[in-house]
């Protein structure tokens, strides 16, 4: 972590690089034909390397223990060692404030390293360097290199023990390919848990949480007391933790970590937060309390109550990391450009404008209602309808009940995922929350998006004008990275 007296990088402006001494010449272009053979194999690599993976467990199937990534990175190194790291985990709103992290730490000045999981459309959107995902041919060379030592891991296990899975691989080509860039801070989301993710062989100087909500009960538990104790594992001694808003059982066991580590806490409503929250065209303008002070006319280009709570805990986490307090604040301009300019593709994105479709990856019942609380205060629909694909493993009726009070009628779908719940099996669970006639049943998700957008420009009166209607795209973060390559949106 940067020293108190250290000097904040200043604003940038247009101009200011310099390079000495003569130019270099300008490499001779090169041809689009070969540019395109050359991403084309790039592609074929990389599904050979992805086929390669999904041998292995896939995310859904965990053996908690740290041992075989802790294995691997000796092996290669200890790259997590050669930059800070901050680290987050939570339920919800995980990628939206590493998103965020990573914007603000950009515009400071730094080389920023991101791994979130999972991945909307594309794998190598996991691992973003410079703000971008990294390429397929970068990915390959990554797996490539680390593939040996993976084998030499394996190997090694004992005849009971299991293989590195799928996510433990991809943690460790992150952290090689961080090291590699090289990159002067990583930000890390956890794929599952805490203590025994994968991620945490990495020693966090930042441990950011996010709201804690009950997910992967049969990983972590069935209260959120019980979720918490593994989601605080990310928080390591004398670290600076912090906190979002919690319900009292979560924020009691996150209090006790830091105690028994001696981090020092920060926590959303006392040490900073919200203080003002106005809705915009295109998002919402924002007054932030953070460590360091007060940042007033923030633009966030992202709608939602908790879109603006974790623009502030993102705040407060590279305050943190930057040493800022009481009288040290970043520069507020800096700030307010990097916040105006965030991205967080698959949260209540817009893809297309009449009737609008809007594409959110709410997975699970809490963010499934605070989706819902964010359409109800900042969208006025004359008619909504929801396209809803959700796998087997989740609450798919507490997410049903969540979006039912908003939503005129539903289409379930499935998505291409071996694990999508049966469509027959949630028409069922939307009937008994919607009642039969708000259910239409469509099995694939183009089919799906197409009777939605009929739904919505069918008026329920002869006089009633078509203008104001809605599709929302949900339940699942495969549903959604489907719809953004349907339509024809790039990974990011």
């Amino acid at each position: 972590m940067p020293s108190d007296d250290q000097e904040f990088p200043p604003e940038l402006t247009e101009g200011d690089n310099f390079i000495a001494g003569p130019l270099p010449d300008e490499p001779e272009p090169v041809p689009e034909a070969d540019e395109a053979a050359i991403e084309a194999q790039a592609r074929r690599e990389l599904q050979i390397v992805e086929a390669e993976l999904n041998e292995r467990w896939p995310e859904t199937k965990i053996a908690p223990s740290l041992t075989r990534i802790t294995a691997l990175l000796n092996l290669l190194g200890d790259p997590q060692k050669t930059y800070p790291v901050v680290h987050v985990a939570g339920t919800n709103g995980k990628s939206s404030t590493t998103r965020m992290i990573e914007a603000l730490l950009t515009r400071m000045g730094l080389r920023v390293g991101r791994y979130t999981s999972p991945h909307l459309q594309l794998v190598t959107e996991r691992i973003s360097i410079d703000g971008a995902p990294i390429s397929a041919e970068k990915y390959v060379d990554t797996y490539r290199d680390v593939a040996p030592f993976v084998q030499m891991v394996d190997r090694a296990a004992g005849p009971d023990d299991p293989a590195m899975s799928k996510f433990e691989v991809l943690t460790g080509m992150a952290f090689a390919a961080f090291a590699d860039a090289p990159v002067e801070v990583a930000v890390l989301e956890t794929g599952m848990g805490g203590s025994w993710d994968a991620t945490n062989v990495a020693d966090g100087q930042v441990a950011v949480i996010t709201p804690i909500g009950i997910d992967h009960a049969e990983y972590l538990g069935n209260d959120r007391a019980t979720i918490a104790r593994e989601k605080a594992g990310i928080i390591k001694p004398g670290a600076v933790a912090i906190l979002a808003e919690q319900e009292p059982d979560a924020e009691r066991v996150l209090l006790e970590r830091t105690v028994e580590v001696d981090a020092t806490v920060a926590r959303a409503g006392s040490e900073f937060g919200v203080l003002e929250r106005t809705i915009a065209v295109g998002g919402q303008l924002l007054k932030l309390q953070g460590l360091g002070g007060v940042y007033e006319e923030i633009f966030l280009p992202l709608h939602g109550a908790h879109q603006a709570a974790n623009a502030a805990l993102a705040l407060a986490a590279v305050e943190a990391f930057f040493g800022a307090g009481k009288d040290r604040q970043l520069v507020p301009e800096a700030v307010r450009e990097a916040f105006a300019e965030i991205q967080t593709p698959g949260r209540l994105e817009r893809v297309r404008a009449a009737p609008a479709v809007l594409l959110d990856a709410a997975h699970n019942p809490h963010g499934a209602a605070a989706l819902a609380k964010t359409i109800d205060e900042e969208f006025a629909f004359r008619r909504l309808a929801a396209v809803v694909g959700v796998l087997r493993e989740k609450d798919a009726r507490g997410i049903l009940e969540a979006l039912e009070p908003v939503v005129s009628e539903i289409v379930v779908t499935r998505n291409a995922s071996p694990r999508a719940m049966p469509v027959e099996e949630l028409a069922e669970l939307a009937t008994d929350v919607f009642g039969e006639e708000r259910v239409t049943v469509e099995p694939h998700l183009d089919a799906a998006i197409e009777t939605a957008v009929a739904l919505v420009e069918q008026p329920d009166d002869p006089e009633e004008p078509l203008a104001g209607g809605g599709v929302l795209v949900t339940g699942s973060v495969v549903t959604v990275g489907e719809a953004r390559t349907l339509f024809g949106r790039e990974p990011a």
